[in-house]
C-alpha cells in the first residue's frame, strides 16, 4: 500500500490512501475494492468477458450477486414471473453457479436492492471500497464506506482482479446547519440542495456530508443523502462514520466480532476528517429554511417548496435553461406562478433504493394509518429487501398499508426504472420517492414529481399533492 500523508487528511484521504495499490504515471490509482455487488442488470456481460479471458472470481469472499432490477414484485412472484427478466435472471443464477459467487435469489430470506442489503448485512462497513454496476451505489456511503457506480466492463476488472484503475476526484464538503422541521426529512434536504444548486454542483467530486443536521439524522436518512449525490454530478456521497454509525452495524451478520470489533470500531472512528482538512469547495446552508420539497419537472434540481410558486422560464437568462423549463412544463402539463399543492395524481410509489427502508415505511404508515388511498389513486408500498419486509410486517406496517387500500408488494427495484413491469401508463402523474424524475422514466409518457415517503403518503390518501404538515397536525 502506499504510504499515508502527515498533513491533515479528509476521511476520503484516509480511505483512498489505504486502499491505494499503486499510482501510475497517468495519474490513475490502482485501488483494491474491498466489495464488490453484481445484479440481474449488468452482470452478464462481464461473465462472458471473464469466460473469454479465462480468469476466476479473485476472491470470492469479497463478492456478493443479488436479483433486484428485473424481479416481480407481485405477492407470490417467482424468477418467471416478469417474461422479459427471465433470460437475465437465468444468465446470473447460471454465471453464480459457475463461478461459485454467493447469490441471493428470489427464494433468499436476505434478497433485495443491492444497496439495501449490503448495509443491512453488514457487508457495507465504515472505511470499506464498495463498487456495484449500478450508479445509486453511493448510497452506501451513508454507513462511511467509499463507495461507487461503475460500468460492466469495470465489472469484469474487479471480479477478476478485485482492483481498479480510477482516478482520485476533487473534494467537495457539503454542511449542512442548523435542524429540520416537522415533516421535513433527508430527501427534502437533498432536493433543497439540488433545487439551490442544480444537477452539475458536484460534477468531477467526491463529496462528503458533514455538520449538525447531517449528525442528527439516522444511518437510513444518510443513506437517502448520499443515494443522491448522483443526481448533481457526484460519483461518490459519504458520511463520516460516528457512534450512531457503529450502533448500526454492530451484530450484523457480516459485522466483525468480539475483539476484532473492538478494534475496528476504534479504527473506524478515526476516520473523520482532521481539523483543517483541505478541501476543494465549501458548500453550507442552513436547514432551518427547508420545508416538504416536491418536484415539478423532469430534472431533480426542478424542486420547489409544496408553498413555493413554480419558477417563470422568462426570468431566466440562459436560452438553453429557459427552454429546458418550457419543454418540462409542457412535459408535464403544468403553468408557472402555481405552487404543487393541490396537483391531483394517479399513482403513489413507495419504495426505491432511495426510500424503501423500515424507517421510510414507518414514516408513511404515520401518515396513511386511519386513511385511505383516495379513489382512483393506485398505491404502491414496496419494501427495500425481504428483511425490511419481515421487520415491517412484525410491527403491523403491511395492516396499515393493506387496510388503506395500498399494494403490499415484494421487495425489488420496482416502480423506480420500470424494468420489472411496474409503470406508470401513458400521461398518468405519479409521485414518487425514486430518484430520478426523467421523461419515460417510470414508462413511456409518465410524469414523475419526486418527494419524501410522508409527502407520498400524503398525496396517496389526499388524492392529490397536498403538505403533509396539514395531515400529522391533525393526527
Amino acid at each position: 500500500m502506499m504510504s499515508t500523508n502527515t498533513a491533515p487528511q479528509t476521511l476520503v484521504d484516509k480511505i483512498w490512501n489505504r486502499h491505494a495499490i499503486r499510482e501510475l504515471s497517468d495519474g490513475s490509482t490502482l485501488i483494491h475494492i474491498d466489495r464488490h455487488f453484481l445484479h440481474d442488470g449488468t452482470s452478464r456481460q462481464a461473465f462472458d468477458g471473464l469466460r473469454r479471458i479465462k480468469r476466476p472470481v479473485r476472491d470470492l469472499n469479497l463478492t456478493f450477486a443479488v436479483v433486484d432490477h428485473i424481479l416481480s414484485t407481485l405477492p407470490g412472484r417467482t424468477g418467471e414471473s416478469h417474461p422479459p427478466g427471465i433470460e437475465r435472471i437465468h444468465a446470473l443464477r447460471d454465471n453464480c453457479r459457475q463461478f461459485n459467487v454467493e447469490l441471493y435469489d428470489v427464494d433468499s430470506a436476505h434478497q433485495g436492492i443491492a444497496h439495501v442489503i449490503a448495509p443491512e448485512l453488514g457487508i457495507t462497513l465504515p472505511g470499506c471500497t464498495l463498487v456495484c454496476g449500478d450508479s445509486h451505489t453511493a448510497t452506501n456511503g451513508g454507513l462511511g464506506a467509499l463507495a461507487w457506480g461503475i460500468g460492466t466492463t469495470e465489472v469484469m476488472h474487479v471480479i477478476a482482479a478485485q482492483a481498479l484503475l480510477v482516478r482520485k476526484q476533487k473534494q467537495l464538503r457539503i454542511t449542512f446547519s442548523g435542524h429540520i422541521g416537522e415533516g421535513v426529512s433527508s430527501k427534502d434536504m437533498i432536493l433543497y440542495f439540488l433545487s439551490r444548486h442544480g444537477v452539475t454542483a458536484g460534477t468531477g467530486c467526491t463529496v462528503e456530508y458533514a455538520g449538525p443536521a447531517i449528525r442528527a439524522l439516522p444511518i437510513e436518512a444518510r443513506m437517502t443523502i448520499c443515494n443522491m449525490s448522483i443526481e448533481f454530478g457526484s460519483r461518490c456521497g459519504i458520511v463520516a462514520p460516528d457512534d450512531v454509525t457503529l450502533q448500526y452495524v454492530a451484530n450484523r451478520p457480516f459485522a466483525p466480532k468480539g475483539v476484532m470489533w473492538d478494534r475496528a470500531a476504534a479504527d473506524w472512528r478515526s476516520l473523520a476528517s482532521d481539523d483543517g482538512a483541505t478541501f476543494d469547495r465549501e458548500i453550507e446552508f442552513d436547514c432551518n429554511q427547508i420545508g416538504p420539497q416536491v418536484t415539478w419537472g423532469n430534472s431533480p434540481q426542478e424542486a420547489v417548496a409544496i408553498d413555493e410558486a413554480l419558477p417563470e422560464p422568462s426570468s431566466v437568462a440562459d436560452h438553453d435553461r429557459r427552454q429546458a423549463l418550457e419543454r418540462a412544463y409542457s412535459y408535464m402539463n403544468l403553468t408557472p406562478g402555481r405552487t404543487m399543492e393541490g396537483v391531483p395524481i394517479d399513482i403513489a410509489f413507495i419504495g426505491s433504493c432511495t426510500n424503501s427502508r423500515l424507517s421510510d415505511l414507518e414514516a408513511a404508515a404515520k401518515v396513511v394509518k386511519g386513511r385511505k388511498v383516495a379513489k382512483g389513486v393506485t398505491a404502491l408500498a414496496v419494501p427495500g429487501s425481504m428483511a425490511v419486509k419481515a421487520a415491517a410486517e412484525a410491527k403491523g406496517l403491511d395492516k396499515i398499508f393493506l387496510e388503506a387500500g395500498f399494494e403490499w408488494r415484494n421487495a425489488g427495484c420496482s416502480m423506480c426504472v420500470g424494468s420489472n413491469g411496474d409503470l406508470v401508463p401513458p400521461g398518468k402523474r405519479s409521485i414518487s420517492t425514486t430518484n430520478r424524475n426523467f421523461e419515460h422514466r417510470q414508462g413511456p409518457h409518465s410524469r414523475t414529481h419526486l418527494a419524501g415517503p410522508a409527502m407520498v403518503a400524503a398525496a396517496a390518501v389526499s388524492g392529490c399533492i397536498t403538505d403533509v404538515r396539514k395531515l400529522l397536525s391533525q393526527n
